[in-house]
């Protein structure tokens, strides 16, 4: 299936930060078994309404193949990684 992954890094970490942040998550997908398809850096951007009580965060959208299990799992380690503010995963058609 493919997926789209759309997540939010908190904008005070440094740009190598962010970049072992995406790059974290994509070996995550192909050491999963699946296969990335593209990443898009579109960079800050201002939040619709404050995230703990910041007003901006830096946006990456990552098109990849994988299966349900690597998606949970991609999920889950997005979820208690503490850079990233928000993310949401769906179904690319």
């Amino acid at each position: 299936m493919k997926y789209e992954m759309l997540y939010l890094i908190d904008s005070s970490v440094s740009d190598e930060g962010k970049d072992a942040l995406v790059s974290k998550f994509e070996t995550i997908v192909s050491d999963l078994g699946g296969k990335v398809l593209s990443t898009d850096k579109w960079g800050t951007k201002k939040l619709a309404y404050p995230i703990n009580y910041k007003t901006d965060a830096y946006y990456v959208l990552m098109t990849f193949d994988a299966n349900g299990d690597a998606v949970k799992e991609l999920d889950r380690i997005a979820g208690i990684t503490d850079e990233v503010v928000r993310r949401m995963i769906t179904k690319a058609h």
